[in-house]
């Protein structure tokens, strides 16, 4: 049996340094990282690419690694997010996890918990959503809940996606709010890395006991998740407006106290790379940032003045940190792996929407979609093409414009029956 999580903080003086780094899978140390945080309740249901975090977490509470912790197998993604809502409201540090179609399933719930202003949390192994079926990265399924009032936290590597999770239960519980950690689907969730995972003294330190702002209690009665008539439900949708804005403030405190206890800058709003006297900036989120930060090394090499926005916070959206990010730039370059059909990018959306008092032109690229490959030489060609400004506003990364044209021919070519 492995050494349990201590669930109560060390008396004394405790040493905050990191352990050695372990070459272990991206789920294995996304699951570590929770268990670090002592959930009390963790509701369960499997669905690829997340699985392995939460078949990881089942085996820490079985061995007793994980102790005082119920772990719960339910029957949908649907119950899992609605038993964690049950414990979160009881009193409980309540955690799950999920993707794609199983979010999409728990949809209803993902606006209650909001709602209800209930701080779980939630790590989102993202990927692609059917019709037709696809088991594979892109951000199709944080997309489709973007607006469901949760904080969304998007990681480029495993160690930042260890890093958020520490973060996000800091500031679930502190704002009393949910958070979600988006992590790309196999990219990070079945991939070995090296990581630093820090000792559970200095995560009790880090994350103090969970002191639930609102909670059921027999002896003083109160109802959550009430109905609300029009008399009141602005109001109640203006205070979850100006939590998300709190939000904003306080990421990067959190992001600055992490540094200071860890030793690790990780997390924040966003981070640049290579910005200074770049024409071009690419703004992207999740892990094509190695790439993409790559394929700008490359360029940079050959003169072309590029660098590039790494988004972290994408819920409550940043719009005032983006436009001072990319106030030099006479070009942004939105990568994203996700789309809006009839509209485009999203991301690019909300990108445009920080630029609007500016004249910089924003150019979404749609890629990855269904985990389809993002090759760095095709993002330098892309940016190439922005250089000579020979780049559509919309551009599809690497399509098969054959299959394509073959599919709207005949498409065209039918005609009904009379």
């Amino acid at each position: 049996m492995k050494t349990p999580i201590q669930l109560t903080p060390p008396k004394g003086p405790v040493e905050l340094t990191l352990p050695k780094a372990r070459q272990i899978e991206g789920s294995r140390a996304i699951a570590e990282a929770v268990g670090l945080c002592r959930p009390q309740v963790i509701c369960a249901y499997p669905i690829t690419p997340q699985t392995h975090i939460v078949e990881e977490l089942s085996a820490m509470v079985k061995t007793g690694e994980l102790m005082d912790c119920e772990f719960i197998n339910v029957e949908s993604e649907f119950a899992a997010l609605s038993v964690a809502i049950g414990a979160s409201a009881a009193g409980a540090r309540a955690y799950t996890a999920t993707s794609s179609q199983g979010l999409l399933y728990m949809a209803e719930a993902v606006y209650n918990a909001s709602g209800m202003q209930l701080p779980i949390v939630m790590t989102l192994g993202n990927r692609a959503i059917g019709a037709p079926i696809n088991i594979w990265n892109d951000h199709s399924d944080a997309m489709a809940l973007r607006d469901a009032g949760w904080v969304l936290l998007f990681a480029e590597t495993n160690q930042e996606a260890i890093d958020l999770h520490l973060q996000a239960f800091r500031l679930a519980e502190e704002l009393s709010t949910p958070v979600m950690v988006c992590v790309d689907g196999f990219i990070l969730t079945h991939a070995y890395e090296e990581v630093e995972l820090p000792t559970p003294e200095a995560v009790d330190r880090w994350l103090p006991k969970f002191q639930p702002r609102q909670v059921l209690d027999p002896a003083e009665p109160i109802t959550m998740g009430a109905l609300v008539g029009p008399e009141s439900f602005s109001e109640v949708r203006y205070l979850a407006h100006r939590k998300q804005l709190r939000a904003l403030e306080r990421i990067p405190e959190l992001s600055a106290e992490f540094n200071a206890t860890f030793g690790r800058n990780s997390g924040g709003i966003l981070r640049t790379y290579k910005t200074e006297g770049a024409e071009t900036i690419v703004l992207a989120m999740g892990s094509i940032n190695g790439t993409i930060e790559d394929a700008i090394d490359e360029l940079r090499r050959n003169g072309h003045a590029i660098g590039a926005v790494i988004l972290t916070t994408f819920r409550p959206f940043p719009y005032a940190s983006v436009a001072a990010a990319l106030k030099n730039a006479s070009q942004a370059i939105v990568v994203e792996k996700s789309l809006t059909a009839g509209m485009g990018g999203p991301l690019a959306a909300d990108v445009t929407l920080a630029l609007a008092n500016t004249s910089t032109p924003v150019y979404s690229v749609i890629a990855g979609l269904g985990g389809r490959p993002i090759p760095q030489a095709s993002l330098e060609s892309i940016f190439e093409r922005a250089r000579d400004r020979e780049l559509p506003e919309t551009t599809f990364l690497d399509l098969h414009w054959d299959a394509v044209n073959q599919a709207i021919t005949k498409e065209l070519s039918w005609t009904p029956h009379t």
